[in-house]
């Protein structure tokens, strides 16, 4: 009974392609990011495999994350703009984050002319 439902990588992937279940390995990933409202998961130089069922595609990473906090993101552009930004521009300022972050969009993620522009207006 011990060498019963075992199969070797040949006939696994064998058995897979009969299912439509196709895996490949993506090369040369340098850089994977999972954003999420408050903080990105940035991944440097993952093992990224791509897996297709029936039409549906599945991603899988291996690796180490290094986690950044975020600030916000330019719904236009996809920039980010860093949370130590909007918070120097806030401490400055005495301004809500929604301002910072708007003035920041407004002065191409510039600090100092965000401030000006905020202590001018």
């Amino acid at each position: 009974m011990s060498g019963m439902g075992r199969m070797n990588p040949r006939q696994m992937k064998q058995a897979m392609k009969k299912m439509g279940i196709r895996n490949t390995e993506l090369k040369d990933v340098s850089e994977v990011i999972i954003r999420m409202p408050n903080e990105e998961l940035v991944f440097k130089y993952p093992e990224v495999s791509l897996m297709e069922v029936q039409g549906t595609k599945t991603y899988q990473i291996t690796g180490e994350p290094e986690s950044r906090p975020l600030g916000a993101v330019d719904e236009e552009s996809g920039e980010v703009i860093p949370a130590e930004d909007i918070e120097l521009v806030m401490s400055q300022t005495g301004c809500s984050k929604e301002d910072a972050v708007n003035a920041l969009r407004e002065c191409n993620g510039q600090p100092a002319e965000a401030i000006i522009k905020i202590m001018t207006s």
